[in-house]
């Protein structure tokens, strides 16, 4: 079996007034449905915050600040587009910046793969996330919320 490839990558812990999380589905055709945060994989040069922000205006049209890393974790998986990888994940909290509409995600800077599999958004309470039947990531993702 070939090393999996290291990917530096920025997720960001997106909240609103009430303390709902904004999380993605993906439905990819080789894998089961499963729900993330947004964020992705830091391009060459650039910072995990610098990333964040990017990730942050790409995937929901938001520009914010993204605050101080709030979490580091490693993740081994395969990626949407079938590459083994390790993942240093680093995690941002981000409040939605007053007047935004949290009914206004913005998914038009999603890159075509991702028009393809991220399917849906959604913003979850504590309750709705323990209630979830489908997988999400990462997996203790409810300690974020506090």
């Amino acid at each position: 079996m070939a090393p999996r490839a290291s990917r530096p990558a920025a997720r960001i812990i997106l909240l609103d007034d009430a303390g709902r999380i904004l999380l993605f589905r993906f439905d990819p055709p080789d894998r089961a449905p499963f729900w993330c945060t947004a964020g992705g994989a830091v391009d060459r040069g650039e910072t995990f915050e610098q990333a964040a922000r990017r990730e942050l205006l790409e995937e929901t049209g938001i520009t914010a600040d993204p605050g101080p890393e709030i979490a580091q974790k490693r993740a081994e998986f395969i990626t949407i587009e079938g590459v083994p990888v390790i993942a240093d994940e680093r995690y941002f909290r981000v409040r939605l910046p007053a007047g935004v509409d949290p009914d206004a995600i913005d998914t038009g800077g999603h890159t075509e793969l991702e028009r393809a599999v991220m399917k849906t958004w959604r913003w979850f309470d504590r309750a709705a996330l323990a209630a979830l039947e489908e997988q999400f990531f990462p997996e203790d993702l409810a300690d974020f919320l506090d």
